[in-house]
């Protein structure tokens, strides 16, 4: 069997070093009716561009038929079409190279920047959650989301604020989102009053606001504060005064905590590591656009009370939640207990029976629940308005966009599986063969290809691209794309759902049958891999059924 680990990057990277100097011209073909004659296309007009009247070098072509390299997908044949230059693959060698290494596509790619630190700030965390709007949760959801796939890829992560409602920590379990709990200790205590005194004593640009006010120390002129620094782009031209109160002082003292003291239980070799590098830290602010302004002046004030504060601290701000031909809105907890509703009463309709008394029934409503909230807020890009449709056929696993149709098609995934090991436990099929010995030639189905090409393959660079933080850009904000994840998965999903109802991959049980069931098991076990690793990254847990 051919080892090597074989990369869509790597690929798309030799075929466009091989025609010479330039950007890159080659692309992945992804439709169903392309892939049936192309793997890889460059388009006619883009060679047109590079090589005058778009006649490519014969010798070019020839040494693209040929390439090889470390992560280069073995190319089977390469020539000129009326669409460009198209290339096609051996596929039954991707195939062997892939399925023999399955955990390698649906394991994350180690971080290009080992050393990097990132301090994920949600300010929405500080609440209760009766008072947490839909914006807020989306940023709620799109820091959790972060803080899975930086820490798959090997990168420190720490999550501020630790929460200390212990209302919000329920609603947080019940949303899977993996946050901190703690209480205020000592030290944040001490830090609190040290920087309070600071502000009062040492520093003359506190103005006093006139009258004495509980917890307000003060006034702080921002306008002045963006000119000294120099970093006027991307702030609001808006600001100019901030009052300092204790509980600002409180945020940034737990901010300076995480900086400077990581804590113990976020990444083993760097625990409490007092005074570490603040120039390996970044610091994300993840923010709803009604709390971007106040977070700017937050930002602006730690620059002027710490000097030891990170060099890097950047924005993202998710865009505003709307609810489609509805005036009015719901709370957190509100949009989550009408979405259990919805979900309960479709299984119901489906499974019948009181599936409130069934515990097994419980945690997978509770799954499918947070699995419609999660694609719903996360499958658009963060930085641009959601509009959310809060009808009952949003929970349908009918329909091919949701949460629920990728979890419906990860438990017939499980139930395939168990099937062929009941089967086999009967005596009617053998045991699983090594990888090794199958024959994945008999692997010709379009659908196979398409599993493979499209799912199992390029898995491991779109992790690479969702988890990308612009750390040394300019500029106060990044962005994220948590909706590719999202759209991959319903994309695997529906093209499995697909397969599974057109090809019957448990066959008779007869042994000249078997080789092919077997090869296509072990596609569908890398496909199983790889979703299960994705809606990890989701903070979902397989279902085994439904």
């Amino acid at each position: 069997m051919a080892t090597g680990h074989v990369g869509v990057g790597e690929t798309l990277g030799a075929l466009n070093a091989a025609l010479g100097p330039g950007g890159p011209v080659w692309f992945k073909e992804t439709r169903v009716r392309h892939l049936r004659a192309r793997d890889f296309l460059a388009p006619r007009r883009a060679l047109q561009a590079r090589f005058g009247k778009g006649q490519v070098p014969e010798d070019v072509v020839r040494a693209i038929a040929g390439l090889q390299g470390p992560g280069v997908a073995p190319v089977l044949r390469c020539a000129p079409t009326p669409a460009g230059l198209a290339l096609q693959l051996r596929r039954p060698a991707v195939f062997e190279q892939v399925l023999g290494a399955v955990a390698a596509y649906a394991t994350p790619p180690a971080a290009t920047s080992p050393g990097l630190r990132v301090v994920l700030h949600c300010a929405a965390l500080r609440g209760a959650p009766c008072a947490l709007r839909l914006s807020q949760l989306r940023a709620v959801l799109v820091a959790d989301y972060l803080a899975r796939v930086l820490r798959a890829r090997g990168i420190n992560v720490c999550l501020v604020p630790a929460v200390r409602d212990p209302c919000m920590q329920t609603f947080l379990q019940q949303l899977r989102v993996d946050w901190p709990a703690a209480s205020e200790s000592a030290s944040e205590r001490a830090a609190t009053e040290a920087l309070r005194s600071r502000a009062l004593a040492e520093l003359p640009f506190i103005q006093n606001v006139g009258t004495v006010t509980p917890g307000i120390l003060g006034r702080v002129c921002l306008k002045d504060l963006v000119e000294e620094q120099g970093r006027a782009a991307g702030y609001d031209p808006n600001l100019d005064n901030c009052l300092v109160t204790d509980d600002l002082l409180s945020v940034l003292v737990e901010l300076q905590e995480a900086v400077q003291h990581w804590p113990m239980d976020s990444t083993p070799g760097l625990a409490g590591a007092p005074g570490a590098d603040e120039d390996s830290c970044m610091i994300v602010h993840v923010v709803s656009c009604e709390e971007e302004f106040q977070q700017q002046k937050l930002d602006l004030l730690w620059w002027k009370l710490d000097e030891r504060v990170p060099l890097r601290q950047k924005h993202l701000v998710c865009g505003p939640v709307k609810i489609a031909g509805t005036p009015g809105t719901l709370t957190a907890p509100e949009y989550y207990k009408l979405r259990y509703a919805q979900v309960y009463k479709a299984s119901a309709l489906k499974h019948g029976g009181d599936l409130a008394q069934d515990p097994s029934w419980s945690e997978i409503l509770g799954v499918l629940s947070v699995a419609t909230i999660k694609f719903e807020m996360l499958s658009t890009a963060p930085q641009s308005q959601l509009l959310l449709a809060l009808a009952d056929s949003s929970v349908s696993t009918k329909g091919t966009k949701s949460g629920t149709f990728v979890m419906y098609n990860c438990a017939r995934l499980a139930t395939l599986f168990e099937g062929y090991k009941c089967s086999m436990e009967q005596g009617l099929y053998p045991t699983f063969p090594p990888v090794s010995s199958l024959d994945f030639s008999l692997l010709h189905d379009e659908g196979e290809w398409l599993l493979l090409f499209n799912s199992v393959l390029p898995f491991p660079d779109l992790l690479n691209q969702t988890a990308a933080l612009a750390c040394t850009a300019p500029g106060l904000h990044i962005t994220a794309r948590t909706e590719m994840l999202c759209k991959f998965l319903v994309q695997l999903s529906m093209d499995f759902s697909s397969y599974y109802n057109r090809v019957h991959v448990l066959g008779e049980p007869r042994p000249h049958l078997f080789g092919q069931m077997f090869a296509r098991l072990q596609l569908l076990r890398a496909v199983r891999e790889v979703l299960h690793a994705g809606l990890a990254m989701l903070g979902l847990p397989p279902l085994s059924y439904l």
